[in-house]
Parts: structure tokens; sequence; C-alpha cells
């Protein structure tokens, strides 16, 4: 047994609980998250509490008193009220499942945390049913695979969406999961406003503030569509509906097109929400970082990938952050994406980026 020290909370770590030391990072931005969204009096939710960590941690450091653990797995029962103890920590535990707890008329509750291992699709809907207006659904996904399309099959089955498998993929898979999130909320007339969506590692994870109401929630589902990945000349294109209106043929070369969707098309981030968890992550560098890029990302859909367009134009690399000064320069908005290290997101034409990676070439 260790004793495993991360923000304010020291938890003894062992085999009877799972606690990954590398998502301490994400920790600290959920955190930061919480505290933007303001906690004082609310109630909160781990679905998936394992050692405890992250409901201990909303209480120590978000000033969360309201504070729900559960997991189905009895020995973490055992651990979470140890290191609840360990913490001077109150809250209720439950050596319960998702579904049981959602039958027993638990909640609402203003915070829930979902973070299971791999897909959250089997627990979204009994979330939904302990929400209400207002409440912050954090959820993560890590069934990365199977969202960026190398199990395209398992997508259609889970998510009810067709994925991207290229270097749109990411991106693709997290519009892919906000878009489950919006289908579902809507059945309960909820509607979601993403504040934070990341994809990082081996996981994806959405931030979102539920809003109730029949009209809020056809407004979410609205902004769902499809999106169209070009191969040869690697632009893209998207279309909003819940009817498909691509041709599944490239504008700009005529090629075949890889279709995805249905998925999401509105934003990614609420800038001022980011803001605010930046100054509430002073004290955790690593993830102030991450927030700051984000909070600089162009949020639109999709970007350009540098390598690609160089490799299909015939010549040699092509520094992105040299591109994207650019293409400021000529007037168009350019940012660097979470989702690919070496592309550009912006609102210029393929025909203007194409020319300003040729300029930078020379």
């Amino acid at each position: 047994m260790v004793l495993y020290h991360e923000g304010s909370a020291a938890i003894l770590q062992g085999k009877s609980a799972f606690l990954n030391p590398k998502m301490s990072i994400l920790r600290d931005i959920s955190v930061s998250m919480v505290n933007a969204i303001g906690s004082e009096g609310k109630s909160l939710l781990d679905s998936t509490a394992a050692t405890g960590i992250r409901g201990i941690r909303y209480a120590m450091e978000c000033g969360l008193e309201d504070i729900t653990l559960i997991d189905i797995n009895e020995k973490a029962v055992t651990s979470i009220k140890s290191n609840l103890k360990r913490n001077k920590v109150r809250a209720k535990v439950f050596g319960k499942s998702i579904q049981e707890l959602a039958g027993s008329g638990a909640g609402p509750f203003d915070v829930i945390d979902l973070d299971p291992f791999g897909s959250p699709v089997p627990n979204i809907h009994d979330l939904l049913k302990m929400s209400h207006d207002g409440t912050l659904l954090m959820v993560t996904a890590t069934d990365t695979a199977v969202l960026c399309g190398a199990h395209m099959s398992a997508c259609i089955k889970l998510y009810n969406a067709r994925p991207m498998h290229n270097e749109l993929c990411k991106e693709a898979g997290i519009r892919i999961l906000l878009g489950f999130a919006a289908k579902s909320a809507a059945q309960f007339n909820l509607g979601i406003e993403p504040l934070l969506s990341i994809s990082d590692m081996h996981y994806m994870r959405i931030f979102m503030i539920l809003r109730k109401g029949a009209e809020r929630a056809v407004t979410s589902v609205n902004q769902l569509g499809y999106a169209g990945s070009c191969g040869k000349c690697h632009t893209f294109s998207t279309s909003t509906g819940v009817v498909p209106r691509l041709t599944g043929r490239c504008s700009n070369c005529g090629s075949d097109e890889d279709l995805a969707g249905p998925l999401w098309l509105g934003r990614l981030y609420d800038k001022s929400k980011v803001s605010k968890a930046i100054t509430f992550a002073g004290a955790m560098p690593e993830a102030k970082a991450i927030l700051e890029r984000l909070h600089k990302e162009l949020d639109i859909p999709f970007f350009y990938s540098i390598p690609k367009m160089t490799k299909s134009m015939g010549i040699g690399s092509v520094s992105s952050l040299r591109v994207i000064e650019s293409i400021n320069k000529s007037g168009y908005p350019a940012t660097p994406t979470q989702f690919e290290k070496d592309a550009v997101k912006t609102t210029a034409p393929l025909s203007a980026v194409g020319k300003t990676v040729m300029q930078c070439y020379h």
C-alpha cells in the first residue's frame, strides 16, 4: 500500500481500487472547471468513485459538502470510506451501480462526474435521470479506438454514428460523443451547453451544462450534422441538420469523401468559463497550460493537417506555426489545435491555406 498525494488529497493506493496517477492533470482541470461554475451549496455525484480521489478533491478544493460517491466494487467502497476518513471528508457512500442509484430516486445532483473504464454510453441515460436544469455533467470516454474509427462497427453500434479514421478522427470522436450526449439529453427535455472538450492520451472528456426545456433540447439536436473529409486534397465539409445533405463527393477535387456522423457541429468551449478555470488552476501549471491553449483555439469544426497537405502537394515539410502566422497576417483567424500537433484551424478557404503553405515552403 502506498500513500499517494494529489492536490489537497492523500489517498491510500492499493490493489482494491484503481487509481491512475497519469490522470492527475485531468483531475486538476476538473477541479478548476467545477470552481469556475461556482460550487457553493452544490451537490455532487461521483458515479465511478474507485478510491474516492475525485470526490475528495472536489470537497477539499471546491468546498462541496453534499457529496455522494458510488462504486459497484465492494473493495472500492471500503477504500473510499478509508480515504474519506483519512482526509476528514464527509460523504454518502453506496456500493451500487449507476442504474441502481437512479432507480432508487436519488438526486437530482448539481454536479455529476462519470469516468468509466471504456465507453460511457451504458450509463449516460441513468445519469440524466438524476440531472436537472443547470447540472454540470462531466463525461470521460476511454474507448478512443472506437470513437476514432479503428472499430467502425462498434462506434455505429454504441454511438449510432459513423466515425472518421483519418487525421480528423480525434475531433470527430469528441463531436460524436457530444452528439450522443445531446441526443440522450433531448429525451429528457434537456439541452446541452458544452463548456470544455479535451482529447488527450487514451481519453476524451466533455464538460457540459444541462438546460431544461423542449426548446433548448431542440436547439441542441439542431446542432447535430454530418462531416465529410477528402483523402486526396484533405479538405473537409460539414452540413448541419438531422438529414444528411453531403453528396459524398469533394467539392474541391471531385474525389470520394469519407463521411461521418451524426456528430455535434456546435461549439466545443465556453471561453468565458475556460477563462475562469484558468484563474483557479494557478497552482497547477500543467492544467493551466492546457486550459490556456484551449482558450486560444479557434472554436470551429475541423482543421487542416499541414503534413498531409505538403505530402499531397509533393513538397517538403513546412512549419505549421509559420503557416498560422502568415494566415493571420492575411486577415483570416488561425490557431493551432489540440487535435493534431502540426495543424491549423482557420476560416480561410482551402485555396488560401494551400497558397500560404506553398509560400512558406519557398
